[in-house]
C-alpha cells in the first residue's frame, strides 16, 4: 500500500521531486523559496520534513535516502578513473521516490554500468533494507560484477546488504558525500523513467504503479535506443559482452 500524506504535502513533494532533478543543488531554503513561487505558504520545518520523507538531502547535490547508522562500515569509492570495458565489471544501486495520486512509494534498481542494463528492481513502501536484498538476489540470477557501488544510505552500508556481497568476493564501492556524479548511471535512469514514465501516468494504486514501471523499464533495457550506445540498447550490449 503507498505511503500516505495530505492532499497538498503530495502536491508539494511532487513539485519538489520534479525541481531537484531540475536543480539538485538547491538547499532547503531555496526549495522553500521555489514553492512559495508556486503560491503554497508553507513555513520551512514543513519542506525540510517532506525532503527528510523523499529521502531528498538537500545539502548536498544528490539523493541520500538515509545515512549510514552508527558502527556501518563505509567503504571508498573505487571507480575514479576506472576503465569500464565489460559487462559484468562495475554495477551501481540506488533508491528514488515514485509519486502517485494519493501516496507515494519507493524504487530501488540495480544497473550495470557498462550497458545501462536495469538487471532488476523491486519497489516498497517503506526504506528497509530487505527490498534492496530482494533486488540483489534477483540481480545475482544474471551474474556477479567485481565491483557494486552505491551511496552511503543505511539500506547499503547495513551488514545484511554488505555480507551478501562480500560472501561472492565483490568489491563494494561507494559514493563520496556531495558527489552527484559518482552513481552517473543510474542518476540519468531516474531522471528518464520520471520524465518519460511516471510524470506522464500518474498512478492511483500500487499494481498500477509496478505493471507501469515494468513496462517501462523493458522498454528502456529492450527498445530505448541509447545515443552513448551507439543507439543500440542496453539489452543488447549486457549480453553481447557479459
Amino acid at each position: 500500500m503507498p505511503c500516505q500524506e495530505s492532499a497538498e504535502n503530495l502536491e508539494i513533494m511532487r513539485l519538489l521531486d520534479e525541481q531537484y532533478l531540475k536543480t539538485p543543488f538547491y538547499g532547503v531554503k531555496r526549495m522553500h523559496y521555489f514553492i512559495g513561487q508556486q503560491s503554497y505558504l508553507v513555513n520551512i520545518k514543513r519542506i525540510r520534513r517532506l525532503l527528510r520523507l523523499m529521502g531528498l538531502e538537500a545539502i548536498y547535490p544528490k539523493p541520500k535516502y538515509s545515512k549510514p547508522q552508527p558502527g556501518h562500515q563505509i567503504y571508498p569509492y573505487l571507480l575514479k578513473g576506472l576503465k569500464v570495458t565489460s559487462a559484468n565489471q562495475v554495477w551501481s544501486s540506488d533508491i528514488t521516490y515514485i509519486p502517485m495520486k494519493t501516496g507515494f512509494l519507493y524504487l530501488v534498481a540495480i544497473i550495470d554500468w557498462y550497458s545501462r542494463y536495469v538487471l532488476s528492481w523491486q519497489i516498497s513502501n517503506s526504506l528497509d533494507v530487505s527490498f534492496c536484498l530482494d533486488a540483489l538476489e534477483n540481480a545475482f540470477q544474471l551474474g556477479c560484477p567485481e565491483i557494486f557501488n552505491t551511496d552511503q544510505g543505511s539500506q547499503f552500508t547495513s551488514e545484511s546488504h554488505i555480507n551478501k556481497l562480500l560472501s561472492r568476493e565483490i568489491k563494494i564501492s561507494m559514493d563520496s558525500k556531495g558527489r552527484a556524479l559518482d552513481n552517473v548511471f543510474i542518476e540519468r535512469l531516474w531522471w528518464s523513467l520520471k520524465y518519460e514514465y511516471v510524470y506522464l501516468n500518474v498512478a492511483e494504486t500500487g499494481q498500477e504503479l509496478y505493471h507501469g514501471v515494468s513496462n517501462y523499464l523493458n522498454f528502456y533495457n529492450q527498445e530505448r535506443p541509447h545515443q552513448s550506445l551507439n543507439y543500440q540498447t542496453p539489452e543488447s550490449i549486457y549480453y553481447k559482452n557479459r
